[in-house]
């Protein structure tokens, strides 16, 4: 089977980054020199997904904006000569990739977000990417997998779902949706429990779900028959534990970086790391901090 389709839940009020959210949506939210919705498609194009499905709210329009035709802008590079600029423009849109979106009328949760997708999925196997979950891959600048590549690869090697697993503190399980497994140190492992947002003290693992999915269609109507979860809302993660049993959910520890882009601390991090990385910036870059650490 082949992931085909992506979903992006950007519906959204980004209310961590207020007031710079009030009139911009968060993942429009630069890092170094593109937004966060853009690293998110990208991931997806690189990963062979050419439909990018788009759940927003009345207040996302500068997304859709982003991935259509700017016509004045690329006639005045096109007059100015600027070619390298309009090349950029055009990438952003490559040709052969299709941008659809579907309104969620009220952020009732992810599990409700994606339930908003479902008739443009159909009964195939799809993606989901949280684009405020910024992920680079190990050696991806080089040449290495995107996280969303390497987790194709293991659905491709084991079909079923395929969730982003990483380790963090137990402190913070209460933020995460968190897993246990068979098979601790596998990098393709079986989940036999799942739970959002565990107190620390009731958590099963230290074994967090990052903002990447592999889903399979049953989760549609394994959501919808969820009551509300955490925080009154329609989760995701209830979802799909209750798949567990009746077909393959499985974590998957990728090789990368993740950045959480919708608290400050991850952003300004990203922002840093990704300005390093890059060949134009990184000299002046790190100038400037030994100047400020000096």
């Amino acid at each position: 089977m082949t992931i085909r389709k992506a979903v992006f839940p950007v519906g959204g009020l980004g209310t961590r980054f207020l007031p710079a959210t009030k009139a911009i949506p968060k993942e429009m939210l630069p890092v170094v020199d593109k937004p966060l919705i853009q690293y998110a498609v990208e991931e997806a194009y690189a990963a062979g997904i050419r439909e990018m499905i788009f759940v927003t709210g009345r207040h996302k329009r500068a997304i859709e904006d982003h991935f259509d035709t700017a016509f004045e802008l690329e006639t005045e590079l096109e007059a100015g000569n600027k070619h390298a600029l309009l090349a950029l423009v055009h990438a952003i849109k490559p040709d052969d990739m299709d941008c659809v979106y579907v309104r969620q009328p009220r952020a009732l949760g992810l599990g409700h977000a994606v339930l908003c997708a479902e008739r443009l999925v159909g009964d195939e196997p799809f993606a989901v990417l949280l684009a405020d979950d910024l992920m680079i891959g190990e050696q991806q600048g080089s040449g290495g997998p995107t996280v969303l590549q390497q987790m194709v690869a293991a659905f491709e090697q084991s079909p079923g779902t395929v969730l982003a697993v990483q380790d963090v503190p137990r402190a913070e399980t209460r933020r995460y949706g968190v897993v246990d497994v068979h098979g601790v140190d596998q990098a393709l492992a079986e989940v036999f429990a799942m739970v959002e947002k565990p107190a620390p003290e009731v958590a099963p693992s230290t074994l967090a779900v990052a903002g990447r999915y592999i889903l399979t269609p049953a989760v549609f109507e394994s959501v919808r028959r969820q009551p509300r979860g955490a925080g009154g809302e329609i989760q995701l993660t209830d979802g799909i534990a209750a798949l567990i049993g009746k077909e393959k959910v499985q974590a998957f520890r990728y090789q990368g970086t993740r950045y959480d882009c919708g608290s400050k601390e991850g952003f300004l991090q990203a922002t840093i790391d990704l300005a390093l990385a890059n060949e134009e910036l990184s000299e002046s870059v790190r100038a400037h901090i030994r100047r400020v650490m000096s």
